[in-house]
């Protein structure tokens, strides 16, 4: 197993934490963990990849070891995260790289690669949403938090209590796989959710994930004008983000590799030496 690497560097005057793997000179996955997590969700398969790919799993502002200004000193919002990432490649010189996006990574990657075409040599998607198919019950009242806030934050918060966080990384998770499921997973996310001041960043990034819908059209018409090469590595039981969801890729991206798992919406946890297979294979056939 390769040994994972772990950095602090600093982006537009914030400390952005990110974890590195294998050998820069080869081709690169970059990892964009998603709600309520952080790098550390990619720690196993980095390990398991380090040795044939270089790979890099930055923690977004606000999350795991990067830094977390108050909600009222920083723009928490997904353009800005994704201004802070394409300032952490572009600070490490990585110019040309495969996208790897889970959950809240969906729209931040998305937007590097719709922006950037010519940098993103492939796209591994677990339950990286693009598609309004994809949205289960689960997100009716974050859609009515952004309608209303004041009315429907009390409803919103318990999402971010320890519970919510437990089931997010249970549901779905078959029985003979729940063993699996390492409990310090759930464990540190809640930490850094309970941090001070932390869930009023997670309901601003909360109230601000409208918008990402709005970009769906440019993620759609980038896919269908492109053609980027893409694996899709789902779990057919999340309850977050559906697996139709998934199969909607295929309507923009025919010649998409889908893989619904038996598993819930941390796929990885469950799933991480199947995942980490699919993608050598993947990346050998694409020579991405």
């Amino acid at each position: 197993m390769t040994a994972v690497r772990h950095h602090t560097i600093e982006v537009q005057g914030l400390p952005v934490f990110y974890r590195e793997a294998g050998d820069p000179t080869r081709p690169t996955l970059v990892l964009l963990h998603g709600f309520p997590s952080s790098s550390a969700m990619f720690a196993t398969l980095m390990h398991d990849l380090g040795d044939d790919f270089h790979l890099i799993a930055p923690d977004h502002i606000g999350f795991g070891r990067s830094a977390m200004p108050q909600a009222g000193e920083f723009d928490y919002s997904f353009d800005k995260l994704t201004e802070i990432t394409e300032g952490l490649l572009d600070a490490l010189g990585i110019d040309r790289f495969t996208l790897y996006i889970h959950d809240y990574g969906a729209p931040i990657g998305l937007r590097i690669a719709a922006a950037h075409p010519e940098r993103v040599t492939a796209i591994i998607t677990q339950s990286g949403n693009a598609y309004l198919e994809g949205f289960t019950p689960f997100w009716d009242i974050l859609f009515a938090h952004a309608k209303d806030r004041a009315a429907n934050e009390p409803a919103v918060r318990q999402l971010l209590e320890a519970d919510a966080t437990r089931w997010q990384h249970l549901h779905g998770v078959p029985d003979d796989r729940k063993a699996l499921v390492n409990p310090d997973g759930w464990t540190l996310d809640q930490a850094y959710l309970d941090r001070p001041g932390n869930k009023e960043i997670q309901l601003q990034l909360f109230w601000d994930y409208q918008f990402n819908l709005d970009g769906y059209p440019a993620f759609q018409k980038y896919f269908a004008e492109h053609r980027p090469p893409v694996l899709i590595t789902w779990g057919e039981h999340d309850e977050i983000f559906g697996a139709d969801g998934a199969r909607a890729y295929l309507r923009d991206l025919p010649d998409a590799e889908l893989h619904l798992l038996d598993a819930g919406h941390f796929a990885l946890e469950t799933h991480g030496p199947e995942i980490a297979a699919l993608i050598r294979e993947f990346l050998a056939r694409t020579g991405s």
